[in-house]
């Protein structure tokens, strides 16, 4: 079986939730392309970040940012910083490595959500 890169992995994972979620309104993944591609120096002034997640998904009032890597793919110095900015402000990092995990990771969600709307507001 031929091993699959972290491109088609984000590829996978866009296409099922587009197909599963966005094409029906609920929910937002767009990529973030970071590449060095043309002035690197015109892409840093207008916001460029090293590190940056390579997608971020807006679903049901949460803002999520995923890496995506290969099974033995790790994250570089500038992604775990980026991470750990993100979830100091409070935000979902998630590090995916294959549609299933993309797939239950919305499963789960979907699941707590429900259960948690289920629950008494804390402001009343």
């Amino acid at each position: 079986m031929k091993k699959k890169t972290e491109s088609k992995i984000q590829q996978d994972c866009f296409v099922w939730y587009s197909n599963t979620y966005a094409r029906y309104g609920n929910g937002v993944m767009f990529s973030v392309p970071n590449e060095s591609i043309g002035s690197q120096q015109r892409k840093v002034n207008t916001g460029l970040l090293r590190g940056v997640s390579d997608t971020i998904v807006l679903h049901q009032g949460v803002c999520m940012f995923v890496e995506f890597k290969t099974l033995t793919g790790v994250i570089s110095p500038f992604q775990k910083e980026f991470k750990e900015k993100v979830e100091k402000q409070g935000f979902k990092y998630y590090l995916i490595r294959n549609l299933i995990d993309f797939q239950i990771l919305f499963t789960t969600f979907l699941k707590n959500e429900k259960k948690n709307n289920n629950q008494p507001s804390k402001n009343l």
